[in-house]
């Protein structure tokens, strides 16, 4: 073999000797950089703080669904519903036959039934994917999550898991811990009033919701929230979805005291009854 051959079969061997070290080094640092965008508090637990929203339809329709008219055909295409891949792991929510049949007959006719349209707090997981924005305002103590629907608020008592509700209430009872990076929040006593959607996705006051709140990346959450509810529910189920939090400028939670656009059709339906009597 001569000197010229030994140095080509020997060079390369050298070169990827003197380049493994440098990427160890930088599949290290790549590792670490991706854990470097959770946020962290004073105490070290990650940091939730921040105006969050999601994107999507699910506020029409949690299941997959087709785009349809809206309740009101003379908006046109501006009050049509627009499709939706769903937010329901597996797609369809594991009804027993008669809450699926209610299900539908609320659907049937949802802008007479659905609390929302009355300006009624949205509950839990709903607020979540209405299209309005939401706070979240953390603490050691406390987790504060103030929407903008309505002025909704809850408050998440941290890490009081024998801190028992005093009554059922529209927001629920929530009680929050972490599980490595993950806000955990256990939601309970809400109201049966409260529906999933526009679409008549209801549950019963039996209905125990788990949230889960992680980081994806700097700007964005994955929020998903398991339900329990044996009144109405075959088994338990997930509903899955990424939160992006708002860069707007001088971005901040405005009001939107929803009771004065209801005041009419409340009242009007009062009357109503009234006249009829």
């Amino acid at each position: 073999m001569t000197e010229h051959s030994i140095k080509s079969a020997v060079t390369p061997r050298i070169n990827a000797l003197l380049v493994l070290p440098f990427l160890v080094v930088l599949s290290v640092i790549s590792v670490a950089a991706e854990g470097d965008f959770v946020p962290r508090t004073a105490d070290g637990k990650p940091d939730f703080n921040g105006i969050w929203q999601a994107i999507g339809s699910a506020h029409w329709d949690i299941e997959p669904h087709a785009a349809d008219f809206g309740p009101l055909v003379e908006l046109g295409a501006i009050g049509a519903i627009p499709a939706g891949l769903g937010i329901v792991e597996g797609g369809d929510i594991p009804y027993t036959s008669q809450a699926r049949a209610k299900a539908q007959e609320n659907r049937a006719d949802w802008l007479a039934r659905d609390p929302v349209v009355k300006c009624y707090m949205p509950g839990v997981p709903r607020a979540t994917y209405l299209p309005f924005p939401f706070q979240i305002i953390q603490s050691p103590e406390h987790v504060v999550m103030a929407y903008e629907f309505a002025s909704a608020s809850r408050i998440v008592y941290m890490d009081r898991a024998d801190f028992e509700a005093p009554i059922f209430s529209w927001m629920g009872h929530s009680r929050g811990h972490f599980e490595g990076d993950s806000l955990v929040v256990d939601v309970t006593d809400q109201v049966p009033d409260t529906w999933l959607d526009h679409a008549g996705n209801h549950h019963s006051d039996a209905l125990q919701v788990t949230e889960r709140y992680t980081h994806m990346g700097p700007n964005t959450l994955m929020y998903e929230a398991t339900l329990e509810d044996p009144n109405v529910y075959t088994e338990a189920w997930t509903l899955r979805f990424p939160l992006y939090r708002r860069l707007d400028e001088n971005m901040q939670i405005l009001e939107f005291k929803c009771v004065e656009f209801t005041e009419e059709l409340i009242y009007g339906h009062l009357r109503k009854g009234v006249e009829k009597e």
